[in-house]
C-alpha cells in the first residue's frame, strides 16, 4: 500500500511538471492561428497520423506485455557486459560525482525525472499543431525504432549501471528523492542500461528541433537546454556509463535517418513540412 501511494504521488508530480512545461513551451513557440487551424482541421490531422499513432501504440503494448519474457530470455542468455563497460571507462562516473557541486543534485534529479517526459510529450504535440504532420510522423517512427532496438539490446545484454556496480558511485537521485525509485522500477529493470534510452530519445527530440529551427526558432534552444541536462544527469546520477550515452547518441542518429527514409517512402512529397 505504501509503495502504491509513493508511485501514485510520483506519477502525479511528473504529470503536473510535464503539463506545466508543455503549457509554457506552447505559449512561447505556438502562434494563436496554429491553435485555431488545428481545431478546424482536427479530424483530418488525426486521420492523417492515425496509422503512425496506431503502430507506435501497438508496439508499446506488445513491449509491455512481453517485458517479463524479455527479462527471462536476458537472464537465460546471461551476457553480462558490465565488466567490459567498466574496463573501458573505469571510475569516470565516480569522478564526475566528485567534481559536480552537491547543490545541483535537486536540479539534475528533476531534469532526469521530469525533463525527459517533457521532451517526449512536448515534441509530438508541437508538431501536431503544424499544418503538415510530416515531422510528427517521422518523430513517432523514430521513437518506435529507439524502443525497438533498445529492447533488443536490453534482451541480449545484461548491464548494471555505475550505481549498482561500483561502491564509489552513489545513486544520488534515489537518496535525494527515494519515491522516484518506485516509478523507474515500474517501467524498466535495473539491467536496462546499454544503450541509454534517456539519451537516445532526448537526442532524437533535439535533432528534430534542429531540423525545425526555422519554423520554430524558440523550440530549439529550449530543447537544447533540457536535452543537455537530461543526458548529463544520466551519468551524474550514477544511472548510466558514458558508453551507454555514446551508444544512445548513435541509436538516435540512426533512428532519425531510418524514420525519415520510411516516411519519405510512404508519404512521398505529398506531406511537405510547414508550420
Amino acid at each position: 500500500m505504501k509503495t502504491d501511494t509513493a508511485l501514485a504521488s510520483v506519477v502525479i508530480v511528473t504529470a503536473l511538471a510535464v503539463c506545466t512545461g508543455l503549457t509554457m513551451t506552447c505559449a512561447l513557440c505556438v502562434q494563436p492561428r496554429q491553435f485555431r487551424r488545428t481545431i478546424g482541421e482536427l479530424d483530418r490531422r488525426l486521420l492523417d497520423v492515425a496509422p503512425y499513432l496506431g503502430a507506435a501504440a501497438l508496439f508499446f503494448l506488445l513491449k509491455r506485455a512481453t517485458h517479463k519474457y524479455s527479462l527471462e530470455i536476458s537472464y537465460a542468455l546471461d551476457w553480462d557486459i558490465t565488466d567490459e563497460l567498466y574496463a573501458v571507462e573505469g571510475e569516470l562516473v565516480a569522478s564526475l560525482q566528485d567534481i559536480v557541486p552537491e547543490a545541483t543534485l535537486g536540479f539534475f534529479s528533476a531534469m532526469y525525472m521530469f525533463g525527459f517526459p517533457f521532451l517526449l510529450v512536448t515534441a509530438p504535440i508541437l508538431y501536431f499543431l503544424w499544418s503538415s504532420q510530416r515531422h510528427l510522423k517521422e518523430l513517432l517512427i523514430a521513437y518506435l525504432f529507439n524502443y525497438l532496438l533498445g529492447s533488443i539490446c536490453y534482451t541480449l545484454f545484461i548491464a548494471y549501471g555505475p550505481r549498482n556496480h561500483l561502491s564509489t558511485v552513489d545513486g544520488l537521485m534515489y537518496s535525494f528523492y527515494p519515491e522516484t525509485q518506485e516509478l523507474t522500477s515500474a517501467v524498466s529493470a535495473n539491467t536496462d542500461v546499454f544503450p541509454s534510452l534517456h539519451t537516445s530519445l532526448s537526442i532524437v527530440v533535439l535533432l528534430f528541433a534542429w531540423r525545425s529551427r526555422r519554423e520554430s526558432p524558440r523550440w530549439f534552444p529550449i530543447a537544447s537546454l533540457v536535452v543537455t541536462c537530461v543526458v548529463f544527469s544520466t551519468m551524474y546520477l550514477g544511472i548510466h556509463w558514458l558508453l551507454d550515452v555514446v551508444a544512445g547518441v548513435v541509436l538516435a542518429v540512426g533512428s532519425v535517418f531510418a524514420a525519415e527514409w520510411i516516411v519519405a517512402r510512404v508519404e512521398g512529397d505529398a506531406d511537405r513540412v510547414a508550420s
